[in-house]
């Protein structure tokens, strides 16, 4: 079955007219930096007032671990201030994966607390009501219809819905940084989304595409209060670093996640790929910036740091286990690489490293605000 395609507002403008507003904030202020933040982006123009509006909240861990999945405070203000706008018809949607447990993961990053404070439902997208139909894209794509040879299936809730992404600011160790682009890999693909891995630069580009027809309004609110460096969405040494950024070119604000840290973005495989494709302003020379100034920001930030997990699943994607990969993730076989994966970041990663880490932060006044959630 095929949904139609609503009437879309189309890809931001190009040609140097893509806006990211950044603003520094502080525990203090959040909520209120927040309503000024999407309000300096625009969320007004971005969004069809007429439709549904999807949060979709990101989930890399179903344990909350600083800057690794959306903020508490995050997915607060920004319902606050689109109330505030007039976009009432809201709804929190959330996707587990075969390593995460979102339904766990809504409980301990505090994301059912706001939504339940706030009355806004939520819906997980491998339950009822939702159905995953057969989606054929209008615009070319370079891997998905080879990757996925049998067609391309989407959650049917999605479709017809303006969408406000709620990523953070972190590191990751297959696509150098994760942001706005990448939140819509566990949206729009189910639980056979590893199959991507070894094309996921090209993969997430194809699925921006497909945002662009399926929903009126795409925007981006991206916490970077608490930043992730090193083996990211996961295994990172969180930083404090007070930022909060928003715009409707998820492009344009993944490449300005990407300056804050330190990299080059057009050197960033989904980032030059979208920007080429005119998916979205990729250079940030040619972004307008509104807010507060962060010309000389660099954080030095490494994203090329492993763990024992990702150089194995490397050695499948990329290197000399290439001509076993579909044995190994895509056949009875696979049920070992989940099981690998749990024992490795939930039993070992999380208790001998993790918990140190959160014990810090839990000490300084974003963990204090974490915890009076």
């Amino acid at each position: 079955m095929t949904s139609p395609v609503p009437s879309r507002l189309g890809p931001p403008p190009r040609a140097g007219r893509s806006k990211v507003a950044v603003l520094y904030t502080s525990p203090e202020t959040v909520l209120e930096d927040y309503d000024r933040l999407l309000r300096l982006a625009d969320i007004d123009q971005a969004l069809d007032p007429s439709a549904e509006t999807i949060l979709k909240v990101n989930i890399s861990w179903q344990h909350w671990y600083p800057g690794c999945s959306t903020a508490p405070w995050q997915l607060d203000g920004v319902i606050r201030s689109l109330k505030a706008q007039g976009f009432d018809r809201l709804v929190a949607v959330h996707n587990s994966t075969v390593v995460v447990n979102a339904h766990e993961g809504a409980v301990k990053n505090k994301h059912q607390a706001v939504t339940d404070r706030h009355g806004v439902p939520a819906i997980h997208l491998e339950e009822p009501p939702v159905r995953w139909i057969r989606y054929e894209p209008k615009t070319p794509l370079q891997v998905l219809h080879q990757v996925y040879p049998d067609g391309i299936f989407i959650p049917d809730f999605l479709i017809g819905k303006n969408i406000v992404h709620l990523p953070t600011v972190k590191t990751h160790v297959f696509t150098t940084v994760t942001g706005a682009v990448k939140n819509a890999f566990g949206g729009l693909l189910n639980f056979q989304r590893h199959w991507t891995h070894a094309v996921i630069h090209e993969a997430i580009v194809d699925l921006l595409a497909i945002q662009y027809e399926i929903h009126p309004g795409i925007f981006a609110v991206m916490d970077g209060t608490i930043a992730g460096d090193g083996p990211g969405p996961r295994c990172m040494v969180p930083h404090v670093k007070n930022i909060i950024l928003a715009s409707r070119d998820q492009i344009a604000i993944d490449a300005t996640s990407a300056r804050l840290m330190g990299f080059d973005p057009l050197t960033i495989g989904f980032i030059r790929n979208g920007h080429e494709r005119g998916l979205g302003m990729g250079d940030v020379r040619q972004i307008e910036y509104v807010g507060d100034d962060i010309s000389s920001v660099n954080w030095g930030f490494h994203a090329q740091q492993d763990t024992f997990a990702s150089r194995g699943q490397k050695l499948i994607y990329h290197g000399p286990l290439k001509p076993l990969e579909k044995l190994l993730l895509r056949s009875p076989l696979v049920p070992w690489s989940y099981l690998a994966s749990n024992l490795y970041h939930n039993w070992y990663w999380y208790h001998v490293h993790g918990k140190r880490r959160i014990q810090q932060v839990k000490q300084g006044p974003w963990g204090q605000l974490f915890d009076r959630y």
